[in-house]
């Protein structure tokens, strides 16, 4: 996949360094082409480029395996550090929750390791709330991590759903 590069890139700084993500090894440009393969096989994958350059990207993955929860999903944003608070992150997110609805998903679940006043800030922005906290959830960097779970509702949820579509770029 030609932006599995420029994705890691974005991603890397997440993972090594940071607690943002709970990756504690930095995936292979191979391994981060699979996991975009993958996704887009069903859900949405978007990119933000400028002047050739990957400075965001955008995704959803299901929020669980059983059946019962096909219509939830769990979203994820990661934008480059030169273009923070610049509008990339909701611009990425706006279009995924559009698009997401449309196909039919009801709800969009984000976990946001705390403290991320920036990221939460965000989510609220947009319309999402909090919903939980699961406190020492995951070890990294030499300590407990909590992790923040909001909701944001995409569409009323229908009396009897029609299963989502799958995604096509």
């Amino acid at each position: 996949m030609a932006d599995a590069a420029g994705v890691l890139a974005v991603y890397a700084p997440s993972v090594v360094g940071s607690v943002t993500s709970f990756e504690v090894e930095l995936p292979t440009v191979e391994a981060m082409a699979g996991r975009i393969a993958s996704t887009v096989e069903r859900l949405p994958w978007l990119v933000f480029e400028r002047d050739g350059a990957i400075l965001g990207y955008a995704y959803a993955s299901p929020h669980r395996a059983r059946a019962a929860y096909a219509w939830s999903v769990e979203t994820s944003v990661f934008v480059d550090a030169t273009v923070h608070h610049a509008g990339v992150g909701r611009a990425l997110y706006t279009e995924l929750l559009g698009v997401l609805a449309d196909l039919g998903y009801v709800s969009a679940y984000a976990g946001v390791t705390l403290p991320n006043p920036a990221s939460i800030g965000l989510h609220h922005a947009l319309g999402f709330r909090d919903v939980g906290v699961f406190e020492k959830v995951g070890f990294k960097d030499g300590a407990w991590r909590d992790v923040i779970w909001m909701r944001r509702e995409l569409t009323d949820p229908p009396e009897h759903p029609s299963p989502p579509r799958p995604w096509r770029p």
